[in-house]
């Protein structure tokens, strides 16, 4: 029998390799490359995040794997609200530079970093009053919330630094420099790779060392950032007060929504990881490892969605309204494919994912379902990627906001709570799959309808 080592070489080497070759093919069919290089920075993020995990667990004491399932949860808010303020960020800078205002644009950066910096800032400053009831509201009890609590508390003022280093990527993004934006989340990715088991094992700080190597990474994060936008792209320029002032109302018309869509998801997952907490930390611990092989196995569709959205715009102000139509027919063709091959690579590596992660009881048994039954809903997941990628390009950015909080809410809680009560712990991850099915529907015929009505607005 092949030692333990062994199974997750394979496994971490096969996943790498099969989910890299499929997102890429997938963004480069769509002649995108800044998708593929956006890519190919997302894969690597998300692999070390299934890493850091991955180290957590061979320590054998399922609280702390729990515990960190716990903290991303509550961490995950954070992450979304800076992310949906990088969007306003390169929308607004994009454009500048695109109208050929470039001292405009450094000043709309310069806005936008100290805005996200300073949001940042408050929202960790606000977050650790109410740690320990939030911890308890998503079911964490005993020494399992006293270690999230002690992760959370260890990584919160390192948000700021995630915050600037996600600005500072978009920022990048913004001037065109795909090239250095993946190199922002490479080097982050690179550090923590190196560090993780520096300080969980070498220095045997178990979860300490893994939040150190968190801090340590945000640190590497935003110093290539910074090099990218000042050194090489000088785009910055501290604004003064009346200019800050006047980049404040279009960032947070932008922002706000964008935020808004973001933590729609974080919001279900909260809902779906306080349903778990009550069946024990074994079962939490493998739902921990399963939000860490969602964005790797299904890491093709996030960048399809970020590749399809700009080839909808530029089709939409060309007028070619059948490129519109077929391209949005080959990303859901790509979506059913690449799910179908996903879902069969998850199937026949169920027992082998959950024995590399240590996954015990409840936690064993829920990682194995998900990979035989519910990774296959993920074709619904994908359709409303695509969806609202298409919705944010077109104009209809309103919708995109509307299924997102409708699949986080009445697409996860009544259906959770059912398979609850009927299922037990199975039920839970069940519903959540379950619920998707019918806003992934949804949002392909909303969209083909939006496409309908602007080609007969606009032709």
């Amino acid at each position: 029998m092949a030692s333990l080592g062994a199974i997750a070489r394979y496994f971490f080497l096969a996943t790498l390799a099969s989910f890299v070759v499929a997102g890429v093919c997938a963004v480069v069919a769509l002649n995108h490359l800044p998708g593929a290089l956006t890519f190919l920075g997302l894969i690597a993020v998300f692999l070390v995040d299934v890493l850091n995990l991955f180290y957590i667990s061979r320590l054998g004491q399922q609280e702390l794997a729990a515990a960190v399932g716990y903290a991303s949860t509550l961490l995950f808010f954070h992450t979304s609200i800076a992310i949906g303020l990088s969007i306003a960020a390169t929308a607004l800078v994009s454009r500048a530079i695109g109208s050929g205002g470039l001292a405009a644009a450094r000043q709309l950066a310069g806005t936008a970093l100290l805005l996200i910096g300073g949001i940042s800032v408050v929202l960790s400053v606000l977050t650790y009053p109410v740690l320990d009831s939030v911890l308890q509201l998503l079911g964490a009890q005993g020494e399992t919330a006293r270690l999230a609590k002690r992760f959370c508390a260890m990584v919160l003022p390192s948000i700021p630094l995630l915050a600037l280093g996600m600005c500072l990527s978009a920022l990048l993004r913004a001037v065109g420099d795909a090239k250095r934006a993946m190199y922002v989340t490479l080097g982050a990715a690179a550090a923590t790779a190196v560090l993780d088991p520096l300080f969980i094992f070498g220095f045997d700080m178990r979860l300490d060392g893994a939040a150190y190597a968190n801090i340590c990474a945000r640190v590497v994060l935003v110093a290539i950032g910074l090099y990218g936008v000042l050194k090489i792209h000088h785009l910055y320029a501290l604004p003064d007060r009346a200019t800050f002032m006047r980049g404040l109302k279009p960032f947070m018309a932008i922002g706000i929504p964008a935020i808004m869509t973001q933590v729609a998801t974080p919001v279900g997952n909260a809902a779906v990881t306080a349903a778990i907490a009550k069946y024990g930390d074994d079962a939490v611990a493998g739902w921990a490892v399963i939000g860490r092989l969602i964005p790797v196995a299904f890491a093709g569709l996030f960048a399809l969605s970020g590749a399809v959205g700009p080839i909808l715009g530029q089709n939409l102000g060309a007028k070619n309204f059948e490129r519109l139509h077929s391209t949005m027919r080959d990303s859901l063709k790509f979506t059913l494919i690449y799910v179908l091959v996903m879902w069969l690579l998850l199937a026949l590596g169920s027992q082998q994912i959950a024995n590399v992660f240590g996954a015990q009881g409840m936690g064993h048994d829920l990682i194995v379902f998900f990979c035989i039954y519910v990774a296959g809903s993920f074709v619904f997941n994908g359709c409303l990627f695509v969806a609202n990628a298409a919705f944010n390009n077109l104009g209809y950015p309103l919708y995109s906001t509307m299924l997102n909080w409708g699949r986080a809410t009445l697409g996860v809680i009544p259906f959770v709570w059912l398979g609850s009560h009927w299922y037990g712990v199975i039920g839970v991850l069940a519903g959540y799959g379950l619920g998707v099915v019918f806003f992934g529907a949804a949002g392909v015929w909303l969209c083909f309808r939006v496409l309908g009505t602007i080609e007969r607005e606009r032709s």
